[in-house]
């Protein structure tokens, strides 16, 4: 304590004293491998350090191609020193506060001595344990101002942290009008207006003066609360004193007798008296007493070391304010009767104590007449001002002098606490149109109108004028600020995470537990609706900043720690589970290329695996050398769409190589991709027979990888307001090159594509139309699960779902019933059910001719070449299709176009066709198996898809 006093008297007179003047050079430490490659030091860990400037550590790509060079020595600042005995000090005064001289005295005649104490253990408790979580939290890691608002939002994330930030904020506000109303009841003998006035004229004048000592800087706040700290001692000694000097004839009619054994046995029993008189709420009016094991925190910006001084500073003050809570109660309750009269007549002259009540009997004072009438005005009960601890002490005024430092002291530093905190919340930029208070003035960064919006609302406050009334508001957002302090200590410990690693060893994950639910009980156990109501605001800003604000910050918190683990975990758990068809997800790979030139075909996927399934967008780049990975930029896109997808990108000699790599190096476990999603070729007149060759193998390997298929298409003829960027959709190849989007996109549509974000036919309501389903082969019922879940989509759930078989003339309302049973069975809603008959698939195509012209290009015409043979023709041009080839292949042309005629007639109106893709034969040309998917679906005014599943089931109609 000596050290202590004289620390605090060498602050007083000599002020705290900056080295920011002080230099120290050193060398930059260098590793012994290459003088550009830099030994560990702190500079490159502490980017995010206030006043720090960021160094950057040299890249592989440095190291490797520069030669070493030697570096000039570089200067080294110091920052300004704080005291851990300031912190200790601050810590003391915010826990002595107005409760100490003007309620615990009364709370001990209330509960009496053993539930008194029992109330300060409880008390302690949840502050103990949150002073642990705390010094768990600030060891973790640089602390910089903020304080608990600062711990909590980069523990638990900014939705909570942000939240009770506020609330916090507002909790120091109004413990700033609680001690300053504390202060203002004391009687000073005097009534200017009436008592309730004048306390609202104390209360305004008082916090008016600290406001302007606040505006004068830390320098002065610390010195005020340095002198306030010594005139609290000696009050304190003064009290201990007094207990042990005899009392006098006036003391003894007013109840103090001092120390007295059947006194210290009446008063260990509780004497409920009043609408105050039960336990919980004695606790919520005591509780305010130990809120102030925060201020330190609060002030974590001032500190040199927060690390060190947080802990240290905060246990030692809640040690020493619990030992002086001890002391007063079990001092006041073994001296001090609860009923006196205050008049001297009632001291007994005889021996008899007959009639006589109450431990006062056998010291000669009879005080039972004003007992029985309830009219006593004196002893430990009757006094809720100053007078009980005065009467007791030496020197009264002393005692006013310990009242006026207690809640003063305890004042200044919460209206010091509530800018700080609010400053850093401003700073954050969480909430809109705060950011005005966030402004700081001067060398400490002083949030000047931080303390004008505090003293406001302290003003507002003090007006109430009661002091009983505004203490368990105030218990109530601190006991949630500290059940938020637990709990992220907690979450912090439970996931395991590699980067929570405290240096304040003396803290265990239960006791953060039992302090979040102790803290969280006694917020109803005080007041129930109150805490309602806290939980209730603190639940909207939650939604709000969750839902609408979602600020784009990124602070390493516990909750990430957590999705990763729980993400982990439930992956690994999956491994374990066999696939059943009930529970069959198209889990999409898309081949999209950059996200962003193929926004139709994310938005074709997103529509149906959005909150159902896995979506992957691949991008192919067919480089063999570095090339630039641009993964969080996609990412920003397909997140500012709202579509739920990841991105990667893979570096291949050609595409079908890459497509196939991606479809075995995509997913994890049972997170894998089983569905390839492509987009149609629609320029392959014009490209290359390698292309071509590459783009229908690329088919072929996802079938020999037992993937299901989808194939989108998007005509030339939809209007741009539709959809957008339909040509590069149907360009696959080249943007999945990676070509510039300008060389396949129209002017018109690059003008109107300016926008980052362009809305397409699958982001537009479906209306009443319908999707057509041509469900020509059973490939297990993918091509009916892709339109039931775009359905599902709010933009889709008005479409219609018609079907299209095929079927006998003779039988074809047996085709119809049998088809519509099954679709009952699957429980999938269709409009009507269409079936093609023998009659509309017998005449000759119409169009045939024009596939005749499509693929004629690609034609041997071997046949016509007598000199020649087949194979020569085929070695110089092996991708063209032979006669006898087209001849074995005619009958499936034909029903290909065929099958485009009856699609073009019966879906000219819808919003999408969908469909069966046709499986390619091994010895099909590549150019002859992309012309039939052409004319498949050419000359439709909607997007078309063709589909193929795997050959399993992915519909069930059984239950198990």
């Amino acid at each position: 304590m000596v050290s202590l006093f004289i620390n605090f008297f060498f602050l007083f007179f000599t002020g705290t004293k900056s080295e920011s003047g002080q230099k120290d050079m050193e060398l930059r430490k260098t590793s012994i491998y290459n003088t550009i490659d830099m030994a560990p030091q702190l500079d490159y860990y502490a980017n995010t350090l206030p006043h720090q400037e960021i160094k950057i550590r040299p890249s592989l790509d440095v190291l490797r191609k520069t030669f070493e060079v030697r570096f000039p020595p570089v200067e080294k600042r110091s920052h300004c020193c704080v005291f851990l005995t300031l912190q200790l000090m601050r810590c003391m005064l915010n826990i002595w506060g107005v409760i100490l001289f003007l309620r615990l005295t009364w709370i001990t005649s209330q509960a009496g001595i053993v539930l008194g104490l029992v109330i300060i253990a409880l008390a302690v408790s949840v502050t103990t344990t949150t002073a642990l979580s705390i010094s768990a939290i600030a060891t973790n890691g640089r602390v910089k101002s903020g304080g608990t608002y600062f711990m909590i939002s980069r523990t638990l994330g900014p939705e909570l942290g942000a939240s009770i930030g506020l609330i916090f904020s507002l909790a120091n506000a109004l413990a700033v009008a609680l001690h300053t109303v504390g202060f203002s009841e004391v009687s000073y003998g005097t009534i200017m207006v009436d008592s309730l006035n004048d306390v609202r004229i104390i209360g305004v004048v008082t916090v008016t003066i600290l406001l302007f000592i606040t505006f004068g800087g830390m320098d002065w706040e610390a010195k005020a609360q340095i002198f306030f700290f010594i005139v609290l001692m000696a009050s304190f000694v003064d009290y201990l004193v007094g207990t042990l000097i005899p009392p006098t004839l006036l003391k003894k009619s007013q109840g103090f007798f001092g120390y007295d054994r059947d006194i210290f046995i009446e008063n260990l029993t509780p004497s409920w008296r009043g609408p105050d008189g039960n336990f919980f709420r004695q606790f919520a009016i005591f509780f305010p007493a130990c809120t102030g094991i925060l201020s330190g925190a609060n002030i974590s910006g001032d500190l040199k070391d927060p690390s060190t001084a947080i802990p240290k500073g905060t246990l030692m003050a809640i040690f020493c304010t619990t030992l002086s809570y001890v002391v007063i109660v079990i001092t006041s309750g073994a001296s001090t009767v609860r009923d006196a009269s205050g008049n001297m007549t009632d001291l007994m002259t005889g021996n008899s104590t007959s009639g006589c009540l109450g431990p006062a009997c056998k010291l000669g004072w009879n005080f039972t007449t004003c007992v029985q009438s309830q009219a006593c005005s004196q002893g430990l009960a009757n006094y809720s001002q100053v007078l009980v601890m005065g009467l007791i002490s030496g020197s009264y005024y002393l005692i006013v002098a310990g009242v006026f430092a207690a809640t003063l002291s305890s004042a200044l530093g919460f209206l010091v606490s509530a800018p700080k905190i609010f400053q850093c919340l401003c700073k954050d930029n969480v909430y809109p149109y705060i950011s005005f208070f966030g402004k700081g003035y001067g060398k400490n960064n002083e949030p000047l109108r931080g303390y004008i919006l505090t003293y406001l609302i302290a003003v507002a406050i003090i007006l109430v004028a009661q002091l009983n009334i505004i203490a368990p508001f105030i218990s109530n957002f601190f006991l949630c600020s500290y059940c938020l302090i637990n709990l992220s200590c907690f979450h912090a410990s439970i996931v395991n995470s590699p980067g929570w690693r405290p240096a304040f060893k003396y803290y265990n994950k239960w006791t953060a537990l039992y302090g979040a639910m102790a803290s969280f009980a006694l917020m109803f156990a005080f007041t129930w609706w109150a805490a309602l109501v806290t939980w209730f605001v603190i639940s909207l800003l939650f939604i709000y900043i969750t839902y609408l604000k979602k600020p784009n910050v990124n602070w390493g918190s516990s909750i990430q720690a957590s999705s990763y683990n729980m993400a982990l975990s439930f992956s690994v758990s999956l491994t374990d589970v066999k696939d059943h068809v009930k529970n069959f997800r198209p889990q999409c790979l898309v081949m999209t290329g950059p996200p962003k030139q193929r926004p139709a075909l994310v938005d074709f996927v997103g529509c149906f695996t959005k909150q159902v399934s896995l979506m992957i967008c691949g991008n192919i780049i067919m480089v063999s050398f570095f090339f630039q990975d641009s993964t969080d930029q996609y990412v920003k896109w397909l997140n500012k769409r709202k579509v739920r997808s990841f991105y990667t990108q893979f570096t291949a000699n050609t595409l079908r190589d890459g497509v196939r790599y991606l479809m075995q190096a995509s997913g994890l476990g049972k997170l894998k991709p089983n569905t390839l999603v492509i987009g149609f070729k629609s320029n392959w007149m014009e490209s290359s027979p390698t292309s071509i060759d590459d783009y229908i193998h690329t088919i072929y390997d996802t079938f020999d990888a037992n993937y299901c298929l989808c194939i989108l298409r998007m005509m030339d003829g939809l209007d741009i307001n539709d959809h957008a960027d339909f040509k590069g959709l149907d360009t696959w190849p080249r943007i999945l090159l990676g070509i510039n989007s300008q060389t396949y996109i129209s002017n018109d549509i690059s003008e109107n594509s300016k926008s980052d974000q362009v809305k397409t036919v699958f982001k537009n309501a479906g209306g009443t139309k319908t999707i057509d389903v041509y469900w020509i082969a059973d490939d297990g019922g993918l091509i009916l699960l892709v339109p039931y879940l775009l359905t599902r989509r709010k933009c889709w759930r008005s479409c219609k779902i018609r079907v299209f078989i095929l079927g006998d003339e003779e039988n074809m309302m047996e085709s119809r019933d049998a088809m519509m049973a099954l679709l009952k069975r699957f429980r999938i809603n269709v409009t009507d059910v269409v079936v093609m008959t023998d009659t509309e698939r017998s005449p000759q195509p119409k169009n045939m001719n024009r596939f005749l012209e499509t693929v004629a290009p690609y034609r041997l015409y071997d046949e016509q070449q007598e000199d020649v043979s087949v194979q020569e023709l085929k070695k110089k041009e092996p991708w063209k299709i032979s006669d006898k080839q087209f001849e074995a292949f005619r009958l499936k042309s034909e029903r290909k176009v065929r099958l485009n005629e009856i699609i073009r007639r019966n879906s000219q109106n819808t919003t999408l066709v969908l469909v069966s893709l046709p499986v390619p034969h091994g010895d099909c040309p590549s150019a002859l198996y992309i012309a039939w998917l052409d004319t498949l679906t050419c000359g439709l005014h909607c997007p078309a898809v063709l589909v193929r599943g795997n050959q399993e089931n992915v519909l069930t109609f059984y239950c198990q």
